[in-house]
């Protein structure tokens, strides 16, 4: 017999540690090659580790919960091949560090009536343990799964998949007018009622992080915010003009982010000690421009995709980055190093009505820079006849910054570059 070491694999270039989230299979249980062994979580990005060969589960050797250093020994696998001791490859490989990838499995009849999927070998399609345990509990028949629509990569149907298919299915059985008098108020899982008045709500995996994250970043750096108000009329109407055309041209609608990001880049160019780092004492320079952007998720908690190498991406570049990468973190679909690597990140409170923020520092940046909503307001025009008030769309910019490394002049200099791009835009160039 042969005993695989399963090796908590490198989910990223920069991730040097993951948190199991939940074991799938328990010492003792017999894997199939490929067949998912547990989940894990490196920062926001959840992650499947499949099994590299056929084998029982001889001894697992962290819990759940426990952080796992990137190569360390997790579980033995005893296979039935040989008799050496052999570290798993598959697992190593960053190919499986996202999820399982739908696999070719064959294909074993089964009786008709058979209510319920109980392996992958029952259908054609590739389910996970995860889904097909839940598919069991809920008394779901292979029918039935088969016809659910995968979001998943290669369309595998994911565990939010099948948990949105069971709520329909419920909300369907409900009469109309049970719904009408009784309605299902969704809670947050952990929630303890202590009065009528009171509830304890634990904080969920990703609100921790992002909870020990605000705090170390405060901890980290003394922050300072500077502010300017900014005449984007030139963009409004540019945008206005071009939004038809350029969703035809390009299939992508033009919202302001990528034309924040392009005055950021620009902006980056003439102050380059804005896109650095510290270490202790060291300063490190980053040359690759990569923005962060602040992204809302449909529970309420906040992720940061990067987009890599944004100074060499046009309007159109940017844009399908935006839109692409925000659709993706809003359906749980990120890869662990689209949230890794970035030099500068760009929030934009104006989208829930706010004038302006004081945004915390995404270590290990040194600046973070907010966007306020845009508002019609009078304002004095300089024109060559004298001045005159006119009607314009004005924004409030924020730039909160690290004091250690930036000083007030830079931080302040660098947000009027911004605001002096935005102005400054080109309101007849074509799409």
């Amino acid at each position: 017999m042969a005993q695989l070491e399963l090796i908590m694999p490198k989910m990223g270039e920069s991730i040097m540690e993951a948190t199991i989230l939940k074991w799938l299979k328990k010492e003792g249980d017999t894997v199939e090659m490929d067949e998912t062994i547990l989940e894990i979580a490196t920062d926001k990005v959840d992650s499947e580790i499949p099994s590299p060969a056929k084998g029982v589960i001889r001894q697992i050797l962290f819990k759940e919960n426990d952080v796992v250093a990137v190569g360390k020994v997790i579980a033995y696998i005893e296979t039935g091949e040989g008799t050496t001791t052999a570290a798993s490859p598959a697992v190593q490989e960053p190919k499986v560090a996202v999820t399982a990838q739908p696999q070719i499995v064959q294909h074993t009849p089964v009786e008709e009536n058979s209510p319920t999927i109980g392996s992958a070998e029952e259908s054609a399609r590739f389910y996970s343990p995860l889904v097909r345990n839940i598919a069991r509990q809920e008394n779901i028949s292979k029918s039935q799964l088969d016809q659910i629509q995968g979001t998943g990569q290669g369309g595998r149907v994911t565990k939010r998949d099948i948990l949105a298919y069971i709520d329909q299915a419920k909300a369907a059985s409900t009469p109309a007018n049970q719904q009408a008098a009784a309605p299902v108020l969704r809670v947050p899982t952990g929630v303890t009622s202590v009065s009528g008045q009171t509830e304890i709500i634990e904080m969920d995996r990703m609100r921790k992080m992002i909870a020990d994250h605000m705090v170390m970043s405060k901890q980290t750096s003394p922050h300072v915010t500077s502010f300017v108000e900014v005449d984007m009329t030139n963009a409004v109407l540019w945008r206005d003009r071009v939004k038809d055309e350029f969703q035809k041209k390009y299939n992508q609608k033009i919202t302001f982010t990528p034309i924040f990001i392009e005055a950021v880049c620009k902006a980056i160019r003439d102050f380059p000690m804005i896109n650095v780092s510290v270490s202790g004492t060291q300063i490190i320079r980053k040359l690759d421009i990569n923005i962060g952007m602040a992204t809302a998720l449909p529970s309420g908690n906040l992720i940061v995709p990067v987009i890599k190498g944004a100074d060499r991406l046009n309007l159109a570049g940017l844009s399908y980055a935006v839109n692409d990468l925000a659709a993706r973190a809003r359906d749980n679909k990120l890869k662990p190093e689209e949230i890794q690597d970035g030099t500068f990140t760009l929030t934009n409170v104006g989208s829930f009505g706010n004038v302006m923020g004081t945004p915390i520092i995404n270590q290990p940046q040194v600046a973070i820079l907010a966007t306020g909503t845009i508002k019609k307001k009078p304002a004095v025009i300089e024109t060559e006849a004298g001045d005159l008030i006119g009607i314009r769309h004005m924004m409030f910019l924020s730039l909160s910054y690290d004091h250690r490394v930036v000083d007030g002049s830079l931080g302040g200099r660098f947000i009027r570059k911004v605001a002096d791009y935005l102005e400054q835009f080109d309101l007849h160039q074509s799409v």
